[in-house]
């Protein structure tokens, strides 16, 4: 019998454990009393700028849409594409030479010397071995050698700029050291 009130004094205790505050109740209140804490901090937006409306003084300039506004760009344009197409239309009409088939950065400049009074560079690529002079060609971009020193080969590249047209730009080939 005395084993039987030990099980229900147990039940009746753990009953009156479960109807008390439990952890979650705690944190409910917590999250209760930080949002009444809490402020938040919102700078008000300014007034909106007053419209003033401009007169238009340009009446007596050319309209931009008019015909004689249309035909100065397009002659502009013109100007442009035949003074571009000059630059490029020598290149397109040579023979090509053999390093012009790779790009400038699988070239490996090796060391240089002067043969007949000429500087000549000595130009690794996939393990060939090239001479170039001055008015050679290289790399991929109509690359035409302009001054070879002991330490590089000067070229000048005709390249498309970001509207299309061909403009000529300077490019470098440097010595490089061997690594070890």
């Amino acid at each position: 019998m005395m084993h039987v009130h030990k099980l229900v004094l147990t039940s009746v205790l753990l009953t009156l454990a479960a109807c008390g505050p439990t952890g979650e109740d705690e944190l409910r209140q917590w999250m209760t009393d930080q949002k009444s804490q809490t402020h938040p901090k919102v700078a008000p937006i300014s007034e909106p700028k007053q419209f003033k409306p401009e007169s238009y003084t340009q009446v007596t300039a050319t309209e931009p849409f008019s015909n004689q506004k249309l035909t100065q760009a397009l002659k502009r344009e013109s100007t442009q594409s035949v003074s571009s197409g000059a630059l490029i239309a020598p290149e397109l009409a040579r023979r090509h030479e053999a390093l012009e088939a790779f790009p400038l950065d699988a070239m490996a400049l090796v060391g240089s010397l002067t043969k007949a009074g000429q500087p000549v560079a000595l130009v690794r690529v996939d393990n060939l071995l090239y001479q170039v002079k001055p008015g050679n060609h290289l790399g991929q971009n109509y690359g035409r050698v302009t001054k070879i020193t002991e330490t590089e080969v000067t070229l000048r590249e005709i390249v498309q700029d970001a509207v299309g047209e061909w403009i000529e730009r300077p490019a470098t080939l440097q010595l490089q050291e061997k690594s070890k």
